[in-house]
């Protein structure tokens, strides 16, 4: 398989797996990136442009501990990178992979038929039990798509 048809490993480092069995890999940029393929397309959640890398990537201006500055970007974003998680190996990352991360999960799976009052803890319970850290995060997420 080529990047652009494969998905993540399941158990692999950060990945989630939503209802829909789209995967979806979540992670820090402070940290090392995890073993295995690279991904196909990373979406980097940033208050700053990210380096640059040898993947197909879009970065998402969202300040640490904040929300999206542009919501209207952020939607179609996050709806880009859950179509593509279909097919492709998706990677959304921040700098520690848990707040902004976090909430961009909720999103999808938002998208992916999770009720919004449900997200954070679908994330949480199958991400990261820190996931998504702030209460303007949590109703972002709950809110998403509406």
């Amino acid at each position: 398989m080529t990047a652009a048809t494969s998905t993540w490993d399941p158990g692999a480092e950060g990945v989630l797996r939503l209802p829909s069995g789209r995967l979806v890999r979540g992670r820090g940029l402070r940290r090392p990136r995890p073993e295995g393929p690279e991904p196909a397309f990373g979406l980097y959640l940033l208050g700053r442009r990210p380096p640059a890398v040898p993947w197909e990537s879009h970065w998402l201006r969202w300040p640490d501990f904040r929300l999206p500055a542009d919501r209207e970007a952020a939607e179609a974003a996050l709806r880009a990178a859950w179509e593509r998680a279909a097919a492709e190996r998706v990677e959304i990352a921040c700098g520690g992979g848990y707040g902004r991360t976090g909430t961009a999960l909720a999103c999808l799976a938002v998208l992916d038929g999770v009720p919004g009052a449900e997200a954070v803890a679908f994330v949480r319970q199958h991400y990261a039990a820190r996931a998504v850290e702030t209460p303007w995060q949590r109703r972002y997420a709950a809110r998403f798509g509406r």
